[in-house]
Order: structure tokens, then C-alpha cells, then sequence
């Protein structure tokens, strides 16, 4: 590799496309609170995912301790080990005691048959994660949830554009957030959004990112700022023209190594949920076991000699961060398949811009891990 290949690389349109808003925000000279491109791009998005109504953020962590504020969740949540911090630390700000429950061996998200178990008289909603974007059991946990009387809250930070059998996986549960992160499908710099139900809910969500402002003079709740501006609303705009080929190109990539990889012994390629109609391509995880001759931190350094940026995603367990490891629920002993999967798990670098050709190296380095070490020798 004559470059060092990134794990991602953030999907960026020809700057002329970009430059005509840019004028229009100059002249303008509205930047942020609600300006036009925040209007057309809450527009867009909501015709493009097919939701109700969306609620564009600043950042999609802001996005999820305003969601968990919404639905006035407090005492216990359970949620998924096996994630970004920013899940959890949601719920820190927001004062509620995160519930570590174990996830699905093979769509390594929550599973749903583990909650009802860790269900307690304080516990008052679950906080899941379309893990790498693919869906949870969005059935399964309806079921636990309406058992119980619980909230659901979705972090689709993964989950741009996906779809089960009944559409968007993004009108499931009472709240899901997206992310815009530079690192994610669809990237506006920094951003995120909520998705709600109805126009009540995202009155109130708007109210709450914009320090709880319900009019020049009225505050009608403790809010926060958290809104998105206008350039980051036009660069969403101009990204939305490109999105059929920013997902084309992912999955060019995602089935070209799951052509090499296929077969190898001692890897797995995770695959689509049950369920899931349409994919987005966000990351490709691949899991490694005894047989495969390398072990994953060996492989990781393997690629790294040669220029190849994997990352170990999610290593380690939100569990295991000091400001977690007391909670009684963030004992490994309980979390057995998350455990054991923040130890074998590696993302092999997906981007719409990565040439197919370097994802053949990519791929026979991978499969043939041993050749390079002999050709080294």
C-alpha cells in the first residue's frame, strides 16, 4: 500500500456542488436557529426515511440525552454493553443507572430474551443499539417493553437509511436517534437527528434543543443547545443527492470481501439481521476463533505493518470503563457473548472512495495471513 488505508474515510461531494449554498448563507447571514436549509433538509429527510417527523441535532449524543428527557425517563434503563460510550454516557447525564444486559450471539445486539430478567421495579425503558446497522429484534423488544410498561428508545446512530419488512427501521420503538458524524453512511461534518412520532412529540423536542424556548419571551422546559446550523443543513442537502451512490459503492465493497473471505477457517462475516430488507454497509466486522491461525490483536498489527487501519470496534465493553466496571449489571460473568465477542471482534475499512482492488489486497491479507508472515521471513 503506497497510503495508509483508514478504517473509514467521510464521503465528501465536489466542493462546486457545495459553494452555491455557501453564497446563500453569506447572504443571508442566517447561520443557525432554524434557518431555510434546516427547514428543506427536515423536509428531505423525512420523505428519504419515510418517518413522521424528525428533529435535526447538533450531534446525535445531544439527540439521545434529549430523547431520554422527553419521555421524562428516569431510575434504570437497560441497554447493550456493546456499544459507543455515548450510549450509556446519555444516561449518566441524565442521572439514570445504566442495566448491562447480554447481547444476541449473532446479531450482537440486545438480546431480547435477557431483559425480562433484569427487569426490576426501577427499571422504566430500554436503550438499544442497531448495532453496525443492523436491526435488532424490534418485535422482541416491543413484546418485553409492552409487557412491561417500558419505553423504547432506539440509538440508530448505525442505521441510516435501513429498512425491515414493514419500512423504516427508524419508526420502531417511541424514539430513535441517527448520527451524521464524519465517520458514519451519511456524514453532514457533525450532526444527528430524533425521530418521534407526531407533531406533539417534535414540539417538544425542538423546544428542549433550543434551551427550552416556546417563544421569544416563554421557556417551558430546562433545554439545551442543541440545534443544527445551516451549514451542516446544506451540506446535508447536497449529501442526499449523492446517497444512492455512497450505499452502492458500500456494498460494492461489503460483497467483494465477503466473496474472498468466504469460507476462511476462523472467521465469521456477520450478516443481515433476521428481518432486514434493505442494508446500509456502515462498518464490516468480521469475528475470529480459534482456527484461524492469528489472533485478532496479531492480525490487527499484521495489517497495520502494511499500512491497513483495522479497528477493534467495540473493544472494550462500555462495561468496562472505570465510571461502569461498579455497577453490579457490568460483571463480564454476566455478559458471556458480549465478553467474549469484544475480544475477537475486527473492522476491516469500508468507504464509498476504497478501490475495489485494495479491498482484494485488504481481503488476501486476511485470508492468507500466513503467506505475507513467510514472505517476511
Amino acid at each position: 500500500m503506497t497510503e495508509p488505508v483508514n478504517v473509514t474515510s467521510p464521503y465528501l461531494p465536489p466542493l462546486e456542488e457545495v459553494l452555491p449554498y455557501l453564497e446563500e448563507i453569506w447572504d443571508s447571514k442566517v447561520l443557525t436557529n432554524g434557518g431555510q436549509f434546516h427547514q428543506r433538509f427536515e423536509t428531505a429527510l423525512r420523505g428519504r426515511l419515510g418517518v413522521p417527523e424528525i428533529s435535526l441535532f447538533s450531534n446525535a449524543t445531544i439527540a439521545l440525552v434529549c430523547a431520554l428527557q422527553e419521555l421524562r425517563i428516569t431510575g434504570d434503563v437497560i441497554t447493550t454493553p456493546y456499544s459507543f460510550v455515548a450510549t450509556s454516557h446519555s444516561l449518566i447525564w441524565n442521572g439514570i443507572r445504566p442495566i448491562f444486559v447480554d447481547i444476541d450471539p449473532n446479531t450482537l445486539n440486545l438480546d431480547p430474551d435477557r431483559i425480562a430478567a433484569a427487569i426490576t421495579p426501577q427499571t422504566t425503558a430500554i436503550l438499544a443499539v442497531h448495532c453496525y446497522g443492523h436491526p435488532c429484534d424490534v418485535r422482541g423488544i416491543q413484546e418485553v417493553a409492552d409487557t412491561y410498561n417500558l419505553k423504547v428508545i432506539y440509538d440508530a446512530a448505525h442505521a441510516f437509511g435501513v429498512e425491515v419488512g414493514d419500512g423504516s427501521v427508524l419508526n420502531h420503538g417511541d424514539l430513535s436517534v441517527l448520527s451524521f458524524h464524519a465517520t458514519k453512511v451519511f456524514n453532514t461534518f457533525e450532526g444527528g437527528a430524533l425521530v418521534s412520532k407526531d407533531p406533539q412529540a417534535k414540539r417538544r423536542i425542538d423546544w428542549l434543543k433550543n434551551f427550552g424556548h416556546a417563544g421569544e419571551t416563554s421557556v417551558v422546559a430546562t433545554g439545551i443547545n442543541g440545534k443544527m446550523h445551516e451549514f451542516s443543513a446544506a451540506m446535508g442537502l447536497v449529501q442526499l443527492e449523492h446517497l444512492d451512490h455512497v450505499l452502492e459503492r458500500r456494498r460494492a465493497v461489503d460483497a467483494l470481501y465477503r466473496e474472498r473471505l468466504a469460507g476462511v477457517p476462523g472467521i465469521r462475516l456477520l450478516g443481515p439481521s433476521p428481518g432486514e430488507r434493505v442494508s446500509n454497509y456502515a462498518y464490516f466486522p468480521i469475528l475470529l476463533d480459534g482456527r484461524y491461525p492469528l489472533g485478532r490483536d496479531e492480525l490487527g498489527d499484521l495489517l497495520h505493518s502494511k499500512g491497513i487501519r483495522s479497528r477493534r470496534y467495540f473493544y472494550p465493553l462500555i462495561s468496562d470503563f472505570p465510571m461502569y466496571r461498579t455497577l453490579p449489571s457490568a460483571d463480564r460473568a454476566n455478559l458471556p457473548v458480549a465478553a467474549d465477542v469484544t475480544e475477537r471482534v475486527l473492522c476491516l475499512p469500508i468507504y464509498p472512495d476504497l478501490p475495489l482492488e485494495t479491498v482484494e489486497r485488504i481481503a488476501d491479507l486476511v485470508a492468507r495471513p500466513g503467506r505475507v508472515q513467510l514472505r517476511a521471513a
